[in-house]
């Protein structure tokens, strides 16, 4: 999820802070390539686009493989890429629901496994997941959605103390609405309007301000928190 929203800053944030990178996208166009040409010229650093299409499971092994037969160390993983489907419970069939955790939950299980071989062997590692707010609160008609992001922060909660004797941390980031496509596209705006009432801050989020997060999780400024949600949400 490289190429938009909260993806493409993280991406442009880590970048900034010297960090050498695999940006994982479904689709490797001329657009991002001249996007990741401008900021590493900017930055000095490197980015390998990686072509990942979390639908077709063959390729999301095939992605994997190529990162770690790259025989780079890897310090960080960022599973932030995702779906979403807005519908009520009883119009939410069975096979939407498979496809939304397949693409959510499964194809991202299996790529963290493959990765994971390498950052144990390396240790000293941090893997950031992106949920949601509506993992938590069950936001009316995101039940295939909410079921998916709450699934990742289970799986979070118990890879850390999996892989804490590695040193690896692991943590995710539960979003409040942030300024993006996807909430453009999914969420009507009297919606937006009426959470921006409720919240403290009385706003929705920046993608930058989710990057810096997942920013501060990856660094050492964060080296004894794991298994933990942070919600970032403007209260």
């Amino acid at each position: 999820g490289c190429d938009k929203g909260i993806g493409k800053k993280i991406l442009e944030v880590f970048s900034e802070n010297k960090a050498n990178i695999f940006a994982c996208v479904r689709k490797i166009d001329k657009e991002f390539e001249t996007f990741i040409n401008e900021i590493v010229k900017k930055n000095n650093n490197e980015i390998i686009p990686i072509k990942l299409d979390l639908n077709n499971e063959d390729n999301v092994k095939e992605a994997s493989n190529n990162i770690i037969n790259s025989k780079k160390p890897i310090d960080i993983l960022v599973n932030n890429a995702g779906t979403i489907h807005t519908a009520l419970f009883q119009m939410t069939t069975v096979d939407k629901l498979k496809e939304m955790f397949n693409t959510n939950f499964f194809s991202q299980t299996i790529f963290t496994q493959n990765i994971l071989k390498s950052m144990i062997k390396k240790r000293d590692s941090s893997i950031i997941y992106i949920s949601s707010t509506a993992a938590i609160d069950g936001n009316e008609g995101r039940s295939a959605y909410s079921s998916t992001k709450s699934s990742l922060i289970a799986q979070a909660k118990v890879l850390s103390r999996e892989v804490g004797r590695y040193n690896i941390r692991v943590n995710t980031i539960a979003p409040g609405l942030t300024n993006t496509d996807m909430m453009k596209n999914n969420t009507p705006q009297k919606f937006v309007d009426e959470l921006k009432l409720r919240t403290s801050l009385k706003r929705i989020a920046t993608p930058e301000e989710i990057a810096n997060v997942a920013l501060f999780l990856a660094s050492d400024l964060s080296s004894y928190i794991t298994g933990q949600t942070i919600r970032v949400d403007g209260g």
